[in-house]
């Protein structure tokens, strides 16, 4: 078990340091949100960031996209990765969240998981976002510092890195620390070249990277 003041320390600082960070994916609509999330996929938020204007600019409803045709979709957001298979996932979503869902973005965990493209972490990310109900969403940034920070430990799956996270944080910060984790992890604490230099954690980090000797 993670030692109390260690894991306050570290607490502490991502309060300082990102104390009102949020998503950064673009929305305007529950469903765009849940469809930006999809296309986010092993493709960066800023590279989502690109399509999804002109994705809902060309189709601004639920209607438009059930009704689009596939080839359409996809030229939109081919610049992002497994454009064909995402482009399928959306079609699919908009013509079942309008024939079962009243157009509406279900909210039970069941129901988000069981629609084309959404598994466990899109479902957190948009219970989290859209209605506040408390979820971490591990993706890789989120796994990455778990991982460095020592709330799990290196062969850890996502699923037992998010069990661990539940039991180690208070459920009232779930959602912040899911953000704070996001922007310390894209920003400062990087996979490959992380900026230990002027890290305020790197005393507690079990991957201290060999730039702090450069």
């Amino acid at each position: 078990m993670m030692d109390l003041k260690v894991k306050n320390s570290i607490l502490a600082y991502l309060d300082q340091q990102y104390p009102n960070v949020g998503c950064e994916l673009w929305y305007r609509k529950d469903y765009e949100l849940l469809i930006a999330v999809v296309l986010s996929a092993q493709t960066t938020d800023q590279a989502v960031n690109q399509v999804t204007p002109v994705l809902f600019q060309r189709f601004p409803t639920l209607k438009a996209l059930a009704n689009a045709k596939l080839k359409n979709i996809e030229a939109v957001i081919q610049t992002i990765g497994l454009f064909r298979t995402k482009a399928k996932h959306i079609h699919q979503l908009a013509n079942i969240l309008i024939e079962q869902y009243q157009g509406r973005v279900p909210s039970d965990k069941a129901a988000l998981t069981s629609l084309p493209g959404v598994g466990n972490k899109t479902a957190n990310v948009v219970r989290a976002e859209i209605f506040k109900i408390p979820e971490i969403a591990v993706d890789t940034h989120v796994h990455r510092l778990a991982r460095r920070l020592g709330f799990t430990k290196k062969n850890d799956d996502v699923t037992l890195t998010e069990a661990k996270l539940r039991k180690a944080i208070p459920e009232s910060r779930y959602i912040q620390l899911h953000h704070q984790f996001i922007h310390f992890g894209r920003y400062a604490c990087k996979a490959k070249k992380p900026m230990c230099q002027s890290c305020g954690l790197v005393a507690y980090c079990k991957e201290p990277n060999k730039n702090l000797e450069e």
